[in-house]
């Protein structure tokens, strides 16, 4: 085989997460009181924006969980295909020419020549300090003072060209699609949409489609000759990095909410329905859980990891799996830490509901317990699950960057956006001031966060029957 695929704990997990997504979004379908506030959502413009921006980050992490090692170009003696040990993703092959294309240290966004000066050897034989021209970045250039920054407009506009061609392909296959299915005309069906004149506001998402395809194709042709956002202290490209860094990310925060839960809605439930011995055990339970301070929690977990992993260092086969178990026992404490805040919220709820008249006439009726909370306490509870999962996303995914940054968070060799700037701590210290790897990780996490908030203030606003007055 010219490659074997590998699937690590998390991807795993990713995997398993997708098919319980897929289950709920069927199920749901079948519900008024869930279709009918996901109608709200798609039709609203933040809500849409938000949408593509979080599912653009969705795919590259996608992207980056499907891993895979290649075949070697030689067999080994017997003949036998051999596979390389390195573990490689499909966004790694994807962006193989940023992951290939290391300088021997810092450089600037854009540059051409490194950060510091070095001595050089002149062909006279002389030594100057200067800074040295770099490998791979503006390499093609014969004179870069004179030529970068037109060459920089060309390729800025070629990836213009390219994403507005794309954006154009995808606007038209979604027109047809919308008048084959309304039975309408081509052009009635546009015009609807460039008024604003459709239900789901298509305009916005189409409006916000360019802008994310515009500014991915203008950094791809950028980033195939230059180091868009430059190079850290090793030579990497920090584009790369921050791109890589998009699935730690995306991963603290959906495996968390995996692992937490199922505890959570169980216990809280438990604990409003049943009350007495119950409900006081459980409370016993998350209130002692919530006396411990969370990040001692997780350094003592972390540190026992580490010493387990030395111990037994041969179990591990690369890097990559050594780093994704730290991570996955990262997701794990995280979700063991953060599981009783919906716990009480869901028990509270459930006090309330298990006195109303339809639960009460289903008890008197004999119906059982766990048939009552399936079918009259867990639907009517699900607004506050999907609330709290929503607004606890972008938490967890600062929680990973602070956590990495006291170097208690994701192993150091993963890519993630807390070992980005945690390593960034030295370099606002130089002179002159290396600023790049820190503007990245900033950028690409307040994106993110940015928009996972608004879409959590969205979905807050559908499903909470007293935000929209019911």
């Amino acid at each position: 085989m010219p490659l074997i695929p590998v699937v690590l704990w998390t991807d795993a997990l990713v995997f398993l997460l997708l098919a319980v997504t897929a289950l709920f979004a069927v199920w749901a379908a079948r519900h008024e009181h869930l279709r009918a506030p996901w109608r709200r959502v798609v039709r609203s413009r933040i809500g849409v924006a938000t949408l593509v921006v979080l599912l653009a980050y969705a795919v590259v992490g996608l992207l980056d969980t499907v891993h895979l090692r290649l075949k070697l170009d030689r067999a080994d003696a017997s003949g036998e295909v051999r596979h390389a040990p390195e573990v490689l993703s499909l966004l790694d092959l994807a962006l193989s020419g940023l992951r290939e294309r290391q300088e021997k240290t810092y450089s600037a966004p854009f540059a051409t020549h490194l950060h510091t000066k070095e001595a050089l050897d002149q062909p006279d034989g002389t030594v100057i300090r200067d800074y040295p021209r770099l490998q791979h970045g503006g390499a093609h250039l014969a004179d870069p003072e004179r030529d970068r920054a037109w060459d920089i407009a060309w390729r800025s506009l070629i990836g213009l060209i390219k994403g507005l061609s794309l954006w154009a392909l995808l606007a038209a296959g979604l027109v047809w699609w919308l008048a084959r299915r309304h039975g309408q005309p081509f052009d009635a069906v546009r015009d609807r949409i460039l008024r604003g004149q459709t239900q789901i506001p298509w305009r916005t998402v189409l409006g916000t489609l360019a802008l994310v395809l515009i500014l991915a194709f203008v950094i791809g042709e950028l980033a195939l000759k230059y180091h868009v956002l430059g190079t850290d202290k090793v030579g990497e490209d920090v584009l790369y990095q921050a791109l890589k860094s998009i699935r730690t990310g995306l991963l603290i925060g959906t495996l968390t909410t995996l692992i937490m839960l199922p505890a959570a809605i169980l216990l809280g439930i438990m604990a409003g329905y049943f009350r007495g011995w119950v409900d006081d055990v459980i409370q016993y339970l998350y209130t002692t859980l919530n006396s411990i301070p969370g990040v001692l929690l997780i350094a003592a977990t972390i540190l026992m990891l580490q010493v387990y992993m030395s111990n037994h260092a041969d179990e591990f086969a690369s890097l990559v799996e050594r780093a994704d178990l730290r991570l996955l026992f990262l997701c794990l404490i995280l979700g063991v830490t953060s599981w009783t805040g919906l716990c009480r919220l869901l028990r509270g709820e459930a006090l309330k509901l298990r006195e109303i008249d339809y639960v009460q006439a289903a008890q008197a009726l004999g119906v059982g317990h766990f048939t009552i909370i399936a079918r009259h306490i867990l639907p009517n509870v699900m607004h506050i699950v999907l609330i709290t999962l929503v607004l606890d996303f972008s938490g967890l995914v600062l929680a990973e960057a602070v956590l990495s940054y006291v170097n208690i968070g994701v192993d150091p060799t993963m890519n993630s956006w807390g070992n980005m700037i945690n390593s960034a701590r030295l370099e606002l210290a130089r002179d002159p001031i290396v600023w790049w790897s820190l503007a990245a990780a900033f950028l690409f996490m307040f994106t993110l966060v940015l928009a996972a908030n608004l879409f959590a203030d969205v979905v807050r606003d559908a499903f909470d029957p007293r935000l929209r007055g019911v």
